[in-house]
């Protein structure tokens, strides 16, 4: 039996990889032990004892930005999180750690090396985080989920999808996601910033409810975030505060328009959905370097956040919206560049590192 131990959280962006490519393990070899490192305060405290993971965690530890008394205390702080994970690694028999970025991956990165046992890495972003991009030091076998990510040892195997993602049979689900938005049975677009919103995007795409339903396509805008706006009342257009079931709505997404992190490039991609990509103008740009590998190859639009307007929407949108060759050469462009089998990609890497401790003399029980 094998025992994995799977590092990361802190965010969705973390998290939902992880689990993917912890239930393909699970799939693959029923009788592993998988463990998840995380912290108390991510996402992860959640979802992973939901999925029926046992969680292990270590206090959260940013790395310092800044030389402040932060800074001072954490060297000493990163030593002790590295010791509590190398006595999980011992007292459990770990065998491979896999990790999927975030603040509880960095210090299990430095304990398998000093462990000597095998260890993997995802990096899900176009920019490589700051724990995977010391992790990949470590070890050969670093998988990402696009083309041309710029971290040590990259190789590509997409994004790990949600099971319901990756076996989503779109016009199969059809009927049953028509009922239950209550939309037609017609084309329809898809509006979403993510869980957490996205304000100038619900704000353009309300003002611009007329012009986007006069193509003839209805609108699903699923706005997050804190709701606050309000349904224009036009005939097609449906606003809904939130969705428990994205796979119905990608299942009837003939268009999507949308933040460009990196989930929501990776399913509409591998699902071959026109987008209109619409990058998070903070932080340091990763959306935009997401969208770019599928930009490139023609599935789909990017636009500045301040460039998404009401007068956009009517110039570029609903022109495309009336361009079906357009829409078709772009959906199979995304499907050429997506990937439904990530997780399965990222199973057989971190696989390959175990094997190559083991003939090290290294990985776990195996090699110990």
């Amino acid at each position: 039996m094998t025992t994995y131990l799977m590092a990361g959280g802190g965010t969705a962006g973390h998290v939902n990889p992880l689990l993917a490519v912890s239930d393909a393990l699970r799939r693959l070899e029923p009788d592993a032990e998988v463990i998840v490192l995380g912290t108390a305060e991510g996402l992860e405290s959640r979802l992973v004892p939901a999925r029926g993971y046992e969680l292990v965690t270590i206090p959260k530890l940013p790395f310092p930005r800044r030389p402040d008394a932060a800074a001072l205390r954490f060297p000493a702080r990163f030593r002790a999180s590295v010791a509590q994970v190398r006595a999980v690694i011992r007292e459990r028999g770990v065998d491979v750690v896999a990790g999927f970025g975030g603040y509880a991956a960095a210090p299990a990165y430095s304990a398998a090396h000093r462990e000597g046992v095998a260890l993997a890495l995802h990096e899900a972003n176009a920019k490589p985080g700051l724990a995977n991009r010391l992790g990949a030091r470590y070890t050969q076998q670093v998988g990402v989920a696009f083309q041309g990510t710029p971290i040590a040892h990259a190789r590509f195997v997409g994004m790990p999808l949600r099971r319901e993602i990756e076996d989503l049979d779109r016009a199969a689900a059809r009927q049953e996601a028509l009922a239950y938005f209550g939309l037609d049975d017609r084309k329809t677009v898809l509006v979403t910033g993510g869980s957490l919103g996205a304000r100038s995007v619900n704000a353009t795409v309300t003002a611009a409810a007329a012009a986007l339903t006069s193509t003839g396509y209805q609108v699903l805008h699923i706005q997050g975030g804190a709701a606050e706006f309000a349904d224009p009342g036009v005939p097609g257009y449906h606003l809904v505060d939130y969705c428990d079931r994205m796979d119905l709505a990608l299942a009837l997404a003939d268009v999507a328009i949308s933040r460009a992190g990196a989930a929501t490039v990776s399913e509409l991609s591998a699902l071959g959905i026109p987008a209109v990509y619409v990058p998070y103008p903070v932080g340091n740009g990763e959306q935009r370097f997401n969208a770019a590998g599928v930009v490139e190859a023609g599935g789909a639009v990017l636009v500045d956040d301040a460039e998404f307007t009401p007068e956009w929407v009517l110039t570029s949108v609903v022109p495309l919206l009336s361009d079906d060759a357009r829409l078709r050469s772009m959906s199979q462009a995304a499907a050429r560049v997506g990937v439904r089998d990530g997780a399965q990609r990222m199973v057989a890497l971190i696989r390959e590192a175990q094997q190559s401790a083991f003939r090290a003399g290294r990985g776990g029980r195996s090699g110990r």
